[in-house]
């Protein structure tokens, strides 16, 4: 977690490109793009996906290298404490077969994640999940909930979302998530309508998503679908430049379902881009153990580990 003078001197260390250069030159990615599917799997489907943007090596080298995402398709659950490996063995008895987990950012609810590590992620791995990585970050400046206002982006936008970006992959790395990898940006709901604040917010989420594809992740975007996702959709029929490669939207109370959502056009972020969160801190007990969770269907990039 970046907090107080570390922070500071992240942000002194930046270098980046100013807003108004923001959609030139690698790194920048645009939703839409064709994807092909493959394999099956017997609680949904994964498959190689096409049109990641970085490289193959280390997080902090960029070449002309584009390294393949893989996407599942099928039902996942997210839970606020990454559960034990011996829970998520047990869990295989449930209809999930993918698990968001929040690996970093200065705005996580649970910082403490005692089984969260590299030896974890593969240990999930082998045994069958699929994992989509959280980050919860500098939230919006006209953000709604109390307990985020403490950690609003600052006076730059554009740089702190760079450097929050660049804490997310170094953060990922480190857990042995590859590039091709998604990096889900967590912006809990913000008043989008307030245009002095949808535009520091927008510039926070073009920096964060520029740097996040230009180390060769694919830069993922959750929050509620009637805030930060109509906000986005917004953004892209203006033809905003960086915006996210993912979408994953919270609508609870509703029937579940990827391309049904009213905020979205069907072309957009399609096809094999988007998260639909249908329902959360509902209790579910498989396997002899009891989590709280917010249920989803996806069809989506999932992390590749090392």
């Amino acid at each position: 977690m970046i907090v107080g003078f570390g922070f500071v001197l992240l942000l002194l260390g930046l270098t980046a490109a100013p807003p108004a250069e923001a959609g030139a030159g690698a790194g920048t990615w645009s939703p839409g793009t064709a994807a092909p599917m493959g394999a099956a799997d017997p609680r949904g489907t994964a498959a190689p996906m096409g049109g990641a943007v970085g490289s193959e090596s280390s997080p902090g080298q960029e070449s002309g290298a584009r390294p393949k995402a893989v996407t599942f398709k099928g039902r996942a659950f997210d839970t606020c404490r990454a559960p034990s490996a011996d829970t998520m063995r047990r869990w295989r008895a449930s209809p999930y077969r993918a698990v968001g987990v929040y690996f970093g950012g200065r705005g996580r609810a649970c910082h403490s994640q005692p089984h969260l590590s590299h030896r974890w992620m593969r240990t999930v791995r082998d045994q069958g999940w699929r994992v989509l990585p959280l980050y919860v970050g500098s939230q919006s400046t006209c953000v709604f909930a109390r307990h985020k206002k403490n950690v609003r982006i600052g006076r730059h936008p554009w740089k702190q979302g760079t450097a929050e970006g660049r804490d997310a992959v170094q953060r990922a790395a480190a857990l042995g998530m590859r590039p091709g990898s998604p990096l889900f940006l967590d912006m809990e709901a913000y008043a989008h309508g307030n245009k002095r604040c949808a535009r520091t917010t927008l510039l926070f989420v073009r920096g964060w998503n520029r740097e996040v594809s230009r180390r060769g992740y694919l830069p993922g975007f959750y929050s509620s679908a009637e805030s930060g996702v109509r906000h986005m959709e917004r953004s892209r029929r203006a033809g905003e430049r960086d915006l996210p490669a993912v979408v994953w939207f919270a609508r609870w109370g509703v029937k579940n379902g990827l391309h049904r959502e009213p905020v979205l056009r069907k072309t957009a972020w399609a096809p094999a881009r988007r998260i639909h969160q249908y329902a959360g801190n509902v209790r579910e007990r498989h396997g002899g153990r009891t989590l709280v969770i917010d249920r989803n269907l996806m069809h989506a990039p999932v992390a590749r580990v090392d």
